[in-house]
């Protein structure tokens, strides 16, 4: 069954929410990245929750006009109208008051989202209230998604990748560094307002298929679960959209493949693991990269411990040490040293002194710097500094095997 949502062969309508998902994905997940390089990530949580009043606003008055109150089109523009005035508002709370950007959050998302649960409630009293299914924008509904709700979703999201592209630029350098971006001259503010209203537009779009209150989770896990695999924005930035689309994709398909499994949630859900599994297994972040080095780590220090025994002539009674001097054969069982053990037992002590003396002359103050206990003299001296080291501490001249 899911191979066949995959396939996009379970019919029209899983068709085109699978392909309005994604694509919903693509462009939550880039445009999320900056908000959260901005360390701005609650923000997305006020602009969705402002969005309701706007919805329940549009149905009201297209009802008054005599239209259909449940027109897509109608409602999203209501929704970011109220979204951006919502915004507006923010922005004048952190500039004119002395409120902290996340009380201003908490402040807009509060007040907004409770008048938009009053209107929801006068809704309901209306004679075509019942019927309107406005509750489908909290957590987001596809049942019967028509061909017009779709090209209103890949048109908003295609729109707001666009206007991405021609933006990223700006809203990367603001994003990292706003003084810097205000001393080169860019309007940091407006290219601020840019970014929220990127992620305005995300919001509206994905009202029907995420709804207001995970489409903030489609907007930040994508951007940091990209983080974990690379240290360049511009990568986040396109593994954040894959990840996204892939999410919208799986999640759409997932919920066609059983009855009564709402998308939304799904598409969530499956970002979530996406984000666990890059939690793990990310090969320069993730949690079982920081354990293998962790591991890598310790077995350098014990070899390094082992080794200044041998040289010294102590006896070894940590099981671990000996086992792994035993392992490199530099260490026969009863803890004697083998040739090669006391080959490189000999360069451990002398490597040790060396360190000694870099620490104690100011002329040598970078590379002692570096000294960490493990690190390889020869990565940081020359052959020839070596040796005159050498020849102040006596001894053999030169070794630098």
């Amino acid at each position: 069954m899911i191979r066949d949502a995959l396939l996009l062969q379970l019919g029209y309508n899983a068709s085109l929410v699978a392909v309005g998902a994604t694509l919903l994905g693509i462009a939550a997940g880039a445009t999320g990245t900056f908000l959260f390089l901005r360390k701005r990530a609650l923000v997305s949580d006020a602009i969705s929750h402002a969005t309701l009043p706007g919805v329940c606003l549009a149905f009201i008055l297209m009802v008054a006009l005599g239209g259909d109150g449940r027109n897509l089109l109608g409602l999203l523009t209501g929704s970011a109208i109220s979204a951006w005035i919502g915004l507006l508002c923010l922005g004048w709370l952190v500039r004119h008051t002395r409120l902290a950007e996340d009380a201003a959050i908490g402040a807009v998302l509060s007040v907004f989202f409770g008048f938009g649960i009053v209107l929801l409630t006068v809704i309901q009293t209306m004679g075509s209230g019942r019927q309107a299914g406005l509750e489908s924008f909290l957590l987001g509904s596809t049942a019967g998604m028509l061909w017009s709700d779709a090209i209103v979703i890949t048109l908003g999201g295609a729109l707001t990748l666009a206007l991405l592209l021609v933006l990223r630029r700006p809203m990367t350098l603001v994003a990292f560094d706003p003084e810097y971006a205000a001393a080169r001259g860019l309007p940091v503010h407006r290219i601020d307002l840019a970014m929220m209203g990127l992620v305005m537009a995300v919001t509206v779009v994905g009202l029907k298929i995420v709804g207001l209150i995970l489409i903030v989770a489609l907007l930040i896990i994508p951007a940091v679960t990209a983080r974990f695999w690379t240290e360049r924005s511009d990568r986040v930035v396109l593994l954040a959209g894959l990840l996204g689309g892939m999410s919208g994709y799986a999640g759409a398909a997932i919920s066609a493949s059983a009855p009564n499994l709402p998308t939304g949630p799904i598409i969530v859900l499956v970002s979530f693991v996406l984000f666990a599994a890059s939690l793990l297994l990310a090969p320069g972040r993730g949690v079982l990269a920081a354990v293998l080095r962790h591991l890598r780590f310790q077995k350098r220090v014990h070899l390094r411990q082992g080794l200044l025994a041998l040289a010294q002539g102590h006896l070894i009674y940590e099981p671990l040490t000996l086992r792994l001097l035993k392992r490199a054969g530099l260490a026969r069982p009863d803890g004697v040293a083998t040739d090669q053990g006391r080959a490189r037992a000999a360069k451990a002590l002398r490597d040790e002194r060396r360190w000694q003396m870099i620490r104690s002359d100011q002329d040598y103050e970078a590379a002692a710097a570096l000294y960490d206990g493990l690190r390889d003299i020869e990565t940081v001296l020359t052959p020839d500094q070596i040796t005159e080291l050498d020849r102040a501490i006596g001894g053999p001249k030169g070794v630098v095997a």
